[in-house]
């Protein structure tokens, strides 16, 4: 239990109390009626000494940096992943047992966990730009638990008095020595003189450590490197087609290949068709890249003309919007200063014309806008269709290259065994062949049945992959014309809606005058 908040009924948060803390802090440009109080514009929030036992109703908060929750009796760290622009977080003085919850403040500068029930430093990876951290007065009795903390590069100060561990021997060298960027422990600055000591006492650890970490540091580019690589070759939709990986798979449910192998003359067919349909699969793969690399050139260039005429369409906006502001104030400052009624009335009366025409100049701007922008799209499709069509032609070109040498590859081996069965038939092989060989060419269907399975499974798989290529790549097209076009729908609406939301303003203060 906390002592700072006594004995006191735990509450739950909820709005009022998040209200009532709003208005409290009598933050800058808050407005004083709690009922007009807008949560998602908070910056800091203050919920110090209230008993609060459970964190919650914070998903408003979304442009929250601060946010103060110490002495009060919190168990938990949960209900922060709306929080996403926090940089300051403090649950000191709660009854907090674990470290985690925190994976969506990717922008934390200061954490402060101390005076809690904390025994291992855990679940903070997320935290990346973290520079202050506190956990003094906890459970943590590991030294090499706080090792944990070396990922974070900028981290300048580091709070671990009164837990376990501080009472080590070499505590402070020990922090000092793995930690050498540190500038504070336990709000003392680290002298030049104790990291020196440091580093020669832990002279011979910290350059195997280095070592460690530098390993896993490149094992851990490498992988991100194949990850990165392995997506670019998805995207382009020719993944696994670098190499022998459709091949393989021809004759991974063919449970005779091994056998026929066996049989002189077929393992070089074998080989020869293998290299064959490695060398139309490396073409493939290359010319995919290839026209990866121009589908994502044509994209981009869609995405700058868009960019270009919004612009443009705003530069204008703005031009018309300046200038009727100018003379709409002088039309207000006029109006106000009539005294006769039926003056002011022709007044309003030519006032609501010009906002009418207003409206009319941004309503053709903003159709003008969306005209320009269909017909964009509208070459972009064409252009990217044609591309994708080209590509799905000759993917079927190489793939009907493959099927080629299939039906090659299955008609002299089909040769072969014929001869082979005959030689079996008459005792007259020339070669030596496995006792299992010898059993299947005992038997003239149960071979032909055998070559004619291969044979289907072979085409099949190729067929698939041809498949699922052109499919694929059919399937990015359309959805990617469908999200462009509902985003150029989206932005188009709200730029409607502003205009409408801007008139009804201007209308209003028109009908302030009257």
């Amino acid at each position: 239990m906390n002592e700072y908040c006594g004995k006191s009924k735990p509450i739950l948060m909820d709005e009022d109390i998040m209200r009532k803390a709003v208005v409290e802090q009598d933050q800058p440009g808050c407005i004083a009626k709690a009922e007009e109080i807008h949560f998602n514009e908070i910056l800091k929030l203050r919920l110090e000494f209230k008993n609060i036992q459970m964190i919650g109703h914070l998903w408003e908060f979304t442009s929250l940096t601060r946010l103060d929750m110490n002495n009060n009796l919190i168990e938990k760290i949960e209900g922060l992943d709306h929080l996403g622009n926090l940089t300051w977080l403090n649950l000191s003085f709660n009854s907090i047992e674990k470290i985690e919850g925190l994976e969506s403040l990717q922008k934390l500068e200061m954490l402060n966990l101390s005076n809690n029930r904390i025994s291992v430093i855990e679940n903070m990876d997320a935290l990346e730009k973290l520079t202050h951290f506190y956990i003094a007065n906890n459970l943590i009795g590991q030294l090499d638990n706080v090792l944990y903390l070396r990922k974070f590069e900028n981290m300048f100060t580091i709070n671990l008095f009164g837990n376990p561990l501080s009472k080590e021997n070499d505590y402070r060298f020990f922090i000092a020595a793995y930690f050498p960027k540190l500038v504070c422990l336990d709000y003392r600055l680290l002298d030049k003189k104790t990291k020196n000591e440091a580093s020669i006492k832990y002279q011979y650890v910290l350059e195997e450590m280095r070592r460690e970490e530098l390993q896993m540091q490149q094992a851990d580019e490498a992988e991100k490197s194949q990850e990165a690589e392995v997506k670019l070759h998805t995207d382009a939709f020719v993944e696994s087609l670098n190499g022998s990986y459709l091949f393989k798979s021809m004759l991974k449910d063919d449970p005779e290949a091994e056998t026929l192998r066996c049989v002189p003359g077929v393992a070089q067919l074998l080989q020869t068709f293998e290299y064959q349909m490695v060398e139309l699969c490396m073409q493939l793969f290359e010319i995919g890249l290839a026209e990866h690399e121009r589908r994502e050139t044509e994209v981009n260039s869609l995405f700058r003309g868009q960019t270009k005429a919004v612009i443009h369409h705003q530069q204008k906006s703005s031009q018309i919007l300046a200038h009727f502001e100018q003379q709409h104030k002088e039309r207000i400052v006029e109006s106000q200063q009539l005294s006769d009624p039926d003056l002011l009335k022709d007044k309003i009366h030519h006032c609501n014309d010009e906002i009418n025409q207003l409206c009319n100049s941004l309503m053709a701007l903003e159709f003008q806008l969306v005209s320009q922008l269909e017909d964009i799209v509208k070459r972009f499709d064409i252009s990217i269709s044609d591309m994708v069509s080209n590509f799905s032609e000759t993917v079927q070109g190489i793939f009907a290259q493959c099927r080629d040498l299939e039906d090659d590859y299955h008609e002299k081996v089909r040769t072969i065994a014929v001869a082979t069965l005959e030689k079996v038939a008459k005792d007259n092989l020339e070669e030596d062949m496995p006792d299992d060989a010898k059993m299947l060419f005992t038997d003239r269907d149960a071979v032909m049945d055998a070559l004619a399975a291969g044979h289907d499974n072979h085409l099949l798989q190729i067929n698939d992959r041809e498949t699922q290529l052109v499919t694929r790549v059919n399937a990015w097209k359309v959805a990617l014309i469908k999200g462009i076009q509902d985003e150029q729908l989206k932005g188009s609406r709200m730029r409607i809606s502003d205009i409408h939301i801007y008139v009804g303003h201007m209308r209003e203060q028109l009908e302030e005058l009257q």
